[in-house]
């Protein structure tokens, strides 16, 4: 039998499911590929809060990226959660020899709910260390806004944004903040040229970890050798589906997560 393609993520563990480690294995699972997993941090949280997070030790960090990529033939790689600049250090060392494989940043600066994860100097750190080396970086509104110092409020500025923020690296600046609308999605890429991707917008409330399931979605394709915009585009139709069929799920109070199974 022919093993699946092995995908890395690179992320936090979330106790509820919806975000985090968890979206990421589902999403590749779900894809037809094996995910491998090196743990950045553990959170607690429910559908409404951050209650807790602790952060893995960068030596630990280190070691289990490096049993991945010695262990298993990867074919792309994600980042989620990087919880400070000792983490975004440990993982740009440990893939400063995996140059060669995809590389999807999903740039986790905070939670829905407001928690913040990542420090300002961290911020620097991760375009510095690690946005050079990637096939996508992946920002909503409110992250490109915080990367590139500009306000991120419309479709014109998200543009802006996105062709400021790609130094090297193509950068899809997402558009699920929109108040309304299609959501529509900004790739920059080297060279000045922009691409939009628009899908359909699903009304619903449990819109937890989206961003963890696309990036870990488009990694997925990538590895399977689909081309860059193609990898988005299936990636926005996987996650459509999930918000689709999630979307009259009733999580409680907060925010729940889109939903893979059959309904």
């Amino acid at each position: 039998m022919t093993a699946p393609f092995c995908i890395l993520t690179i992320a936090g563990s979330d106790s509820g499911g919806g975000a985090g480690i968890q979206a990421d294995q589902r999403t590749i699972r779900a894809l037809g590929g094996h995910a491998l997993t090196a743990l950045t941090a553990v959170t607690a949280q429910d559908t409404r809060r951050v209650a807790a997070l602790e952060a893995v030790s960068p030596r630990l960090l280190k070691a289990q990226i490096r049993a991945c990529l010695e262990g298993f033939p990867v074919a792309a790689i994600k980042t989620g959660l990087l919880p400070g600049t000792a983490a975004i250090r440990a993982v740009a060392t440990a893939l400063s020899g995996s140059r060669a494989i995809p590389l999807v940043i999903d740039p986790v600066i905070a939670s829905t709910s407001g928690t913040r994860f990542l420090s300002d100097p961290g911020v620097r750190e991760m375009k510095r260390k690690l946005f050079p080396k990637a096939a996508l970086v992946t920002p909503n509104w409110p992250e490109a806004e915080i990367l590139s110092g500009m306000r991120v409020r419309s479709h014109a500025e998200a543009e802006k944004a996105a062709r400021a923020l790609e130094c090297g690296s193509p950068v899809l600046v997402k558009g699920g903040h929109a108040l309304k609308g299609p959501c529509r999605d900004c790739l920059a890429v080297p060279g000045g040229g922009v691409a939009w991707f628009e899908s359909r917008r699903v009304a619903t409330s449990n819109t937890h970890g989206t961003g963890c399931v696309l990036s870990s979605a488009i990694a997925s394709w990538l590895g399977r050798g689909a081309s860059l915009t193609d990898s988005i585009r299936f990636g926005q139709a996987f996650l459509q589906r999930a918000l689709t069929r999630g979307s009259s799920i009733n999580w409680g109070a907060g925010r729940g997560p889109a939903f893979f199974g059959s309904r």
